[in-house]
């Protein structure tokens, strides 16, 4: 799962997806808020989930925490 979501979040912000690693920052990409929307979107519709705002606004902020929001709603399906 983290190398899928890895490729998305290269693919959106044009970044290296060998410079992602889970303790990366969204920071750290130069991701902005509607960055970070769009690459939920694109995450949601990729793994036919919704992801509930309030599991995304939390302090962790790093590729690894979405990563376990991704399996916690994604579970089952």
């Amino acid at each position: 799962m983290f190398e899928k979501i890895k490729e998305i979040i290269a693919n959106k912000l044009g970044v290296d997806p060998d410079d992602i690693t889970p303790e990366t920052n969204a920071d750290d990409l130069g991701a902005d808020s509607l960055d970070a929307i769009e690459i939920v979107i694109d995450i949601e519709v990729e793994f036919g989930i919704d992801i509930p705002d309030s599991e995304l606004c939390g302090s962790d902020r790093t590729v690894g925490a979405l990563v376990s929001v991704i399996e916690k709603n994604s579970y089952g399906k």
